[in-house]
């Protein structure tokens, strides 16, 4: 039996959003890989007198894959846990695990993002809004005129900001995107606005009011932002 790898995500902070498959997976697991927050999640699930668990950077990621890689026998298990759900916002690791370990090794399993748990809280369903990341290390600009395109459109909008301190030209919150959007002529004044950081967790807080106020304003990092343009419309109207 070859090297197994999980890649999973285990909601967006509270371990009462880890699933059940996700638990089992973890468990099974000889090797567990993750970022510091992420492991704090899942915490009470791990076995540290019988798992070796690295806590990892963006910078030190790469080798500790490689070292965990390299030591582990044919049979074992590694997890790899992600925030949220391993689908949204980490295709740029995701990738890479794939080819380190080999697609028919790798089985991903889907979390609870916090991109959902949003869409619950402002009551924007996620079929009537676009759903769009910004937490990526590529180039956003694409993705900058879909969002400007569909609250042109009078439609709704969840997204995930992106910081980036090192390089402010990068950094992508909730008052640049405020600011972006004033600057391309959309009246903010009047565009009601939803910022949820530390979803699930005790740390948890809502702002709720119009993209204007976003102006000059500082969120976490861990933040969702919704732009509430939803139409209600029941099985009565059809």
């Amino acid at each position: 039996m070859p090297k197994k790898l999980f890649v999973i995500g285990v909601g967006p902070g509270s371990p009462k959003y880890v699933t059940d498959i996700a638990k089992d997976a973890i468990r099974k697991s000889n090797y567990i890989v993750g970022y510091k927050y992420t492991l704090s999640t899942i915490e009470s699930i791990i076995d540290r007198s019988r798992q070796q668990v690295l806590d990892v950077t963006m910078k030190t990621q790469e080798e500790a894959y490689q070292d965990v890689y390299s030591k582990m026998k044919d049979g074992e298990y590694c997890t790899v846990p992600f925030t949220g759900d391993v689908n949204f916002s980490e295709s740029e690791v995701v990738d890479r695990l794939l080819e380190i370990f080999g697609d028919d090794n790798v089985e991903i399993i889907p979390g609870i993002s916090s991109i959902q748990v949003a869409a619950a809280k402002s009551r924007v369903p996620t079929d009537k809004a676009l759903v769009i990341t910004f937490h990526v290390t590529g180039d956003i600009e694409q993705k900058k005129k879909d969002l400007l395109q569909a609250v042109r459109d009078k439609r709704s909008v969840i997204l995930l900001p992106r910081p980036w301190l090192r390089d402010l030209t990068k950094h992508f919150m909730q008052s640049d995107i405020a600011k972006f959007l004033r600057e391309n002529g959309i009246d903010t004044s009047k565009l009601r606005v939803w910022v949820f950081e530390h979803l699930t967790t005790d740390k948890e807080t809502v702002f709720q009011g119009f993209v204007k106020d976003l102006e000059g304003k500082d969120f976490s990092d861990l933040s969702a932002m919704v732009i509430d343009q939803v139409k209600r419309q029941t099985y009565l109207e059809f």
